[in-house]
């Protein structure tokens, strides 16, 4: 039995070559001496499609990146043939490009190996992508079982439903419906809950779910927990009709208003040390350049959506915007006049029409002040009010964030995930601003939390006429919320447009890649797959034509590696930084994307699955020995996969 886990920085020794310590594993189990330790250490490398696997054999963990990491990781799970490979959220923290080519790495090494695989995520349309066969998990207890393909067609726990239209998918917008929620907060293991464990959030509870229900077969090989189960595999009661009701329609022509934000050629290099050549050449030093000569205006009360890899300065142009990195060129004007680049130079009135949300809440929320302290700063040193103003005003933000008065006298620590980042959103909004910008802010959550987080930007973006700057590698979470979106590439923009238009062709092939690594949550769904080979160059190096010719899974030749590309016009404000012909981008592809509503039935497809996917939410500790509870009933059902 061998582990991949979720965090490849965090399972690598720091200190150790990343070869010797996949090597310690063979020599521990199987023996080997130096000479064939190392030969197989460097075929598995090749195995797992790590470009120049000497080298890597060689290279510390932080000289990799998290997709390289992860391969490593990958490697060491494989490297001794285990029969059972368990799978902790491994492609969490990558992104859609870098998670599609590991999950197709896994299931074809899973089906060379021959072994089975127990996949442990929150992440529904890797689970319908990858496996095979499901368990639902929350609170502990399993609350549906089934194949993949029947489980996503007709799940019978409202639970399982909750989750699933929780995702938006590719095409779904905020202007045509919100995404479901599922009301309330998972109950603490320590006060357990009476009855069904789901009850208190589910919204077909009655009195008999009061009482603990049995896990019922309704079919050959599927599991349910549910008192009324039946009444939803009949149709007699639904939740999907639960949805929450859009923001107001907004016709196209309608969308442009007047500026708000106006970057112009904007520049940020780093500088860096000289390497030996450059100093042997007396050279000065090639800088890093994140983003270099970026052009993008902001409307007020819509959202611009900025997509693209780790690596292709979305956050460094964030930051700089924001003013906590200074610019090396370029403009940026905010309402009609130029902000200085550095936050310390910023008057108070433009700082508090600029605020921001970040990835993570857990680090941008003080651990030692209280909810209360922490909105009622920004109120106070922002805003101009008094104390007892503010106070009140605190208890005004928490209820526009769906959290109760008493929440104000709790710390960071005493709050989820998603109650730390509501107040995250509390804060920026504290001192009324023209323009918020929302790094990744719904990354780190799971799918029901994020849809709520998602709802509820778009609900204060109605209500505040507040615009929004929204960053995120993920093209669904982006599309459902942007009316905008750029895609952005190694410091450079290669296309932007409207929302509705990044899902259909003609596309620039980089926004192709990443909306074909979108993991849908339906089975039966067949996208074309388009995978991008090798990692991101290094900013340091730019390579020279079109800067994505390195990767580009349509180049056409010579001109991309020697020429700027130009900026094509494919109508209605959507603009294709390409060397291939519009029309030709439109044929090559055909059939990328079909609406979730107009799809047809296709057959299932035949690729090696996963054995076993582990679905758990919101419980610390629930996933983590949930590989446990699949073992036992290997156990009892007699070993079979």
């Amino acid at each position: 039995v061998n582990m991949v886990p979720q965090n490849p920085s965090a399972a690598l020794n720091p200190s150790i070559r990343v070869g010797n310590q996949v090597a310690e594993i063979l020599r521990r189990h199987e023996k080997l001496d130096r000479s064939a330790t190392r030969d197989r250490v460097l075929d598995m490398f090749q195995r797992v499609q790590l470009a120049d696997a000497a080298g890597v054999l060689q290279r510390f963990p932080h000289e990799l990146s998290g997709g390289m990491q992860q391969r490593v990781v990958v490697a060491m799970a494989l490297i001794t043939s285990p029969r059972l490979l368990v799978l902790d959220e491994p492609t969490t923290s990558l992104d859609v490009t870098t998670e599609a080519v590991i999950l197709d790495l896994v299931r074809e090494l899973i089906h060379v190996e021959q072994a089975g695989a127990l996949y442990v995520t929150h992440n529904l349309g890797v689970v319908a992508q990858v496996c095979d066969r499901v368990v639902v998990m929350y609170a502990g207890e399993i609350m549906e079982d089934g194949p993949v393909n029947d489980l996503f067609a007709q799940p019978l726990h409202p639970y399982t439903i909750g989750l699933l239209n929780s995702v938006p998918r590719p095409g779904q917008d905020k202007r045509k419906a919100g995404l479901q929620t599922i009301a309330g907060q998972p109950p603490a293991l320590r006060d357990m809950p009476q009855g069904c464990v789901f009850a208190p959030r589910c919204p077909l509870a009655i009195d008999i779910c009061n009482t603990h229900p049995p896990l019922e077969q309704p079919a050959e090989g599927r599991l349910v927990r549910c008192h009324r189960w039946q009444e939803i595999a009949s149709g007699t009661v639904s939740v999907s009709g639960k949805r929450q009701t859009g923001v107001e329609a907004v016709a196209i022509a309608d969308l442009q208003r007047e500026p708000l934000l106006d970057v112009h050629h904007l520049a940020k290099h780093f500088p860096v040390q000289r390497t030996l050549i450059e100093l042997l050449r007396r050279e000065p030093p090639a800088p890093l350049r994140a983003v270099d000569g970026v052009n993008l205006g902001v409307q007020k009360g819509r959202t611009l959506g900025l997509v693209g890899e780790s690596g292709s300065g979305k956050t460094t142009l964030a930051r700089v915007i924001i003013g906590l990195e200074d610019r090396t060129g370029g403009t940026i004007d905010l309402l009609g006049a130029d902000i200085m680049g550095d936050v310390h130079q910023r008057p108070k009135e433009k700082l508090a029409q600029l605020q921001m949300v970040f990835q993570n809440p857990q680090n941008s929320l003080n651990p030692y002040l209280t909810v209360g302290q922490a909105l009622r700063r920004p109120l106070i040193k922002l805003a101009g009010m008094k104390r007892g103003e503010a106070d009140r005003e605190v208890r005004r933000l928490l209820e526009a964030v769906n959290l109760r008065p008493e929440y104000a006298r709790r710390y960071p620590n005493e709050l989820s995930g998603g109650e730390k980042q509501r107040v995250a959103i509390a804060r920026a909004f504290a001192s009324d601003p023209a323009l918020v910008i929302c790094d990744e802010p719904v990354s780190s959550l799971d799918v029901s939390v994020q849809a709520a987080v998602l709802n509820l930007l778009a609900r204060l973006q109605d209500e505040e006429d507040t615009a929004y700057l929204f960053i995120s590698h993920d093209l669904a979470v982006v599309g459902y919320l942007a009316d905008y979106i750029a895609v952005m590439y190694l410091g450079q923009l290669f296309e932007v447009g409207y929302g509705r238009d990044m899902f259909t062709p003609p596309l620039h092939p980089y926004t192709e890649a990443l909306v074909s690594a979108i993991p849908v949550p339906d089975p039966q769904r067949q996208v074309k797959r388009v995978r991008l080979t090798n990692d991101v160059p290094n900013p340091r190096d730019m390579p020279t034509g079109c800067r994505f010719h390195t990767r580009c899974p349509r180049k056409i030749g010579a001109i991309c590696e020697q020429e700027l590309p130009p900026w094509r016009d494919s109508g209605q404000g959507h603009h294709i930084r390409c060397h291939i012909p519009l029309d030709e981008l439109t044929e090559l592809q055909h059939g990328l994307v079909i609406q979730p509503e107009e799809e047809p039935p296709v057959q299932r497809r035949t690729p090696r699955r996963a054995r076993l996917a582990l679905v758990a939410f919101g419980l610390g500790g629930v996933a983590a020995g949930a590989w446990r509870l699949w073992l036992e009933r290997m156990r009892r059902d007699g070993g079979g996969t």
